[in-house]
């Protein structure tokens, strides 16, 4: 018995999909446990939702006294939703806010599967499935407390869905109700998470799919009148109290400010010339890109086929709308990298031999190009560890870097070898297996080990080390830090966090209250006390990269010195 056949077998029926979202959950969770919060938008979102939590205000978002209006509230739910069932809002675990997106990642990678299999065999299906699960885009993002995963999710179940039901209406297997449902679920979640986009990306396969038919009769019978009450339902009450709350301020910044920007232009210094992502898929979708080439030859020589069709109907006209936008950032292709899983995956069974030109193309051309993409970027993944230690000058981490880069050649090496073998099926399973050890490595071992990274968390520990914590209550709070303001740091010292300036800090000491002061300010700051006639001491210092802002930064943490203050 073939390999294919037994993978076949294995994964037939339910089997694919749940093994898939294993594959996803295996992917993301070293990273999702063990990183410290990043900066700037995972802090954001984790700390907006401990907010939430601990104010009990589940309609406006707010990152300290700051609303946040440029998101729906989805997200913001189910982290709330996750953090309550596993942890405490005071407890700061920032695991537990990236619940959500490991399930989002899981729902992607099965749903890819369940799509695909409309259309191709379960072996070919799950191995879509499971290249999605371990691209690198999607297995990161699966483990950042943000929206992209869950909209990814949330998206892919809403086109498996729809492919399914427009495979029904072309000969294929029976769509029941429950697929219709299934396609307005994901699509009103894609709303509640991220607003316009999950419609933008079903329209414009609509419209393609409808141009290419030259049908449209078939758009009519997706059960618009109970659908778009369903999303209403769901989005309409806190579309009503977030717009009453806000005075209509939520939708002015939202769609009139942050989207519009990004259309308008590169915003917040994310613009990239049109064809950004194109340049940049082979790394987003490490190790699947090994079959890129010989599914883009079997997209095109197959285009007719319906599935196929449908799987390009939702690729290239939404891929056209992100490279024309100004504003790229990596992950907003995300959404469509199930579509180009399911062409790569199409490859691994093309029904009908190639035409004499294009055989020696496949057999030879087709493989020399996917394997050696797949080792270009095996090589780049493995020297970020290596580049990072030397930038870092910290070697902390060289056991997971050199790790990490064995597994990566590997992977690319397995693949390589096997598709050379003319063993497809089992050259994607090798080289997905071994990347998601790999990227298990760098996100589980080698970034955790590289302690300059995490300026925020080493302060938030040398508090706790010195009595001096927010959570101990053995000293006042709030916390004050001074020249240095990422999210990070509130979201582990608290919603009340003190930033300002020297002013801020001086009041601090003056009230027996901890103050972090970054070095650059520590003479202001110690003149400001003079001033005022107080005292602090120096009860620690930790050094590291900002790596929002790239600049070496240190933070001293100041204890006062004056009548009450309690002396180590």
């Amino acid at each position: 018995m073939s390999f294919e056949t037994r993978l076949d077998a294995v994964t037939s029926g339910w089997r694919g999909p749940a093994m898939a979202a294993g594959v996803a959950l295996l992917a993301a969770l070293p990273g999702a446990l063990a990183l410290p919060p990043l900066d700037r938008d995972e802090a954001r979102y984790a700390e907006a939702t401990a907010q939430m939590l601990e104010t009990g205000d589940f309609v406006t978002i707010h990152f300290q006294d700051a609303p946040r209006l440029k998101k729906p509230i989805g997200v913001y739910w189910l982290q709330a939703a996750a953090v309550s069932v596993v942890s405490r809002a005071e407890s700061r675990e920032i695991w537990a806010y990236r619940l959500p997106s490991m399930l989002g990642a899981m729902l992607a990678a099965a749903a890819c599967v369940w799509g695909a299999a409309s259309f191709l065999s379960p072996g070919s299906a799950f191995a879509a499935g499971a290249m999605l699960a371990t691209s690198f885009m999607l297995s990161t993002e699966a483990a950042i407390a943000a929206t992209d995963a869950v909209l990814c999710g949330a998206t892919t179940l809403a086109m498996a869905a729809l492919c399914r039901l427009y495979l029904a209406l072309r000969g294929g297997a029976t769509a029941r109700r429950r697929t219709k449902v299934l396609f307005w679920v994901g699509l009103t979640l894609s709303v509640l998470v991220k607003g316009p986009i999950g419609p933008m990306v079903v329209a414009l396969c609509l419209l393609a799919l409808c141009a290419w038919d030259r049908k449209a009769a078939w758009v009519r019978r997706l059960g618009w009148g109970w659908g778009l009450i369903i999303m209403a339902g769901i989005v309409g009450p806190w579309a009503l109290a977030i717009t009453v709350a806000t005075d209509g301020a939520f939708w002015t910044a939202s769609l009139g400010h942050d989207l519009a920007a990004k259309i308008a232009g590169g915003s917040e210094g994310h613009g990239e010339p049109p064809g950004f992502y194109l340049l940049l898929f082979p790394l987003l979708m490490f190790p699947a890109v090994l079959l890129a080439p010989a599914g883009a030859l079997t997209a095109w020589r197959e285009r007719a086929e319906p599935g196929v069709r449908f799987a390009l109907c939702w690729l290239i006209p939404s891929w056209l709308v992100f490279e024309a936008a100004p504003t790229k950032l990596i992950h907003y292709v995300l959404p469509l990298l199930g579509a180009a899983a399911w062409l790569m995956a199409r490859a691994l069974e093309a029904r009908k031999p190639p035409p004499p030109k294009l055989r020696l193309a496949e057999l030879a051309w087709v493989r020399w190009v996917g394997g050696g993409l797949c080792l270009a970027m095996a090589a780049v993944f493995a020297s970020i560890g290596i580049w990072a230690m030397s930038g870092l000058d910290d070697a902390s981490g060289a056991f997971w870097a050199y790790l990490a880069a064995a597994l990566f050649f590997a992977a690319a090496g397995g693949g390589a070898v096997f598709l050379w073998l003319r063993r497809p099926a089992l050259a994607v399973v090798c080289a997905c297996v071994l990347a998601a050890l790999g990227h298990g490595a760098v996100a589980g071992g080698l970034a955790p080990a590289l302690r300059p990274l995490w300026l925020s968390t080493r302060a938030a520990d040398l508090l706790v080390r010195v009595g001096a914590s927010p959570w101990q209550g053995l000293t006042p709070s709030p916390v004050a830090v001074t020249g240095y303001a990422e999210p990070s740091i509130v979201f582990l010292l608290g919603a009340d966090t003190q930033l300002g300036g020297v002013e801020d800090a001086a009041d601090a000491i003056a009230e027996h209250r901890p103050a972090l002061v970054e070095a650059a300010v520590v003479t202001r700051f110690k003149s400001e006390l003079a001033d005022r006639g107080l005292r602090a001491r120096e009860a620690g210092r930790v050094s590291g990269l900002d790596y929002s802002n790239g600049r070496r930064e240190t933070l001293v943490l100041f204890l006062g010195l004056n009548e009450g203050t309690k002396r180590k």
